[in-house]
């Protein structure tokens, strides 16, 4: 449990620069996802090959990881799409709504009951987010994109650790991300249609920053918040996930100097984020104490 849970919070490290790569790369929110997926796939593909990590497994499996990959690839594209029509905070600020979406979704998905005090955090999450742009509402776009991002990775993520009970993560997310790519190449002239632009091949700069975003925040970070998914419950890992804006935002202050920009409002919405994120870590540790008092006593656990 304590391994997995440093290996999340590197994840969540790492994730947190995407917000700063997607402004400083000057392609268009869909063209920046093609070029990560193709880079991150490619290599996926050479580096679990060479050490041995790829398994043979059934095409209804790689259907259903292709498609999760395609949400997948939503998700990052919505996400990119908030930053460059909003900015780094107001999508990463955004993104806390997981935690909301992932309690409520993973109840109708996988058929299980509701747990209400992470409804209630979430919630309260959702009420951070409200307060933050209530009084700006010249973001309004980007937020919906933001908010939508949101409710895709908490799919995605409830998805991927059912698949992942019975696939390793480097076999999962390597046909995840590959599955993602060929079916936003399928639907990318359509997208640039909409949504044209002249800058199709990205210059030295970007092919840089792509690199980082692909090798260091795509193929590292994956790998550590794959293995902590396998230990840890699908809301602890995106609960987790929202100190992404906490690491985000701290450097969009640093770089691009978003603090100027955001009012009063902005300080204590995130204040009660970071509330909800620290209840949720004391009612972990609260359960954790008591189910080794239980093993202790011989006491059987509740969730048996």
């Amino acid at each position: 449990m304590k391994k997995a849970f440093i290996q999340l919070h590197i994840a969540v490290f790492l994730a947190g620069f995407t917000g700063i790569l997607g402004r400083l790369i000057d392609l268009n929110e869909g063209l920046l996802v093609w070029y990560r997926l193709l880079i991150t796939s490619v290599t996926m593909w050479i580096l679990f090959a060479i050490t041995k990590k790829l398994r043979k497994i059934a095409w209804k499996d790689i259907l259903q990881l292709s498609g999760i990959g395609f949400l997948a690839a939503l998700h990052w594209v919505t996400f990119y799409g908030s930053v460059k029509v909003a900015n780094v905070s107001v999508a990463l600020v955004c993104f806390s709504s997981v935690g909301f979406f992932t309690a409520l979704v993973e109840p109708l998905l996988l058929r299980v009951r509701f747990k209400w005090m992470e409804m209630l955090l979430g919630l309260v999450v959702m009420a951070g987010i409200y307060l933050i742009f209530h009084f700006d509402p010249h973001y309004k776009t980007g937020i919906i994109l933001g908010i939508t991002s949101s409710m895709l990775i908490a799919i995605v993520i409830i998805l991927l650790k059912q698949v992942m009970k019975r696939i390793n993560p480097e076999t999962a997310l390597t046909y995840q991300l590959s599955g993602g790519f060929l079916a936003l190449t399928a639907v990318m002239p359509f997208y640039l249609y909409w949504f044209p632009t002249r800058y199709l091949i990205p210059d030295a700069n970007d092919w840089f920053w792509l690199l980082v975003l692909a090798w260091l925040c795509s193929v590292v970070a994956f790998q550590f918040s794959a293995y902590a998914l396998r230990k840890l419950s699908a809301f602890t890992v995106n609960l987790t996930f929202n100190m992404e804006p906490v690491y985000g935002i701290i450097l969009a202050f640093m770089v691009y100097r978003e603090n100027e920009l955001l009012s009063k409002w902005f300080f204590i919405g995130f204040a009660m984020i970071a509330a909800a994120l620290a209840i949720h870590v004391w009612v972990l540790m609260r359960e954790h104490r008591q189910k080794k008092l239980n093993e202790t006593h011989g006491i059987p656990s509740a969730n048996h």
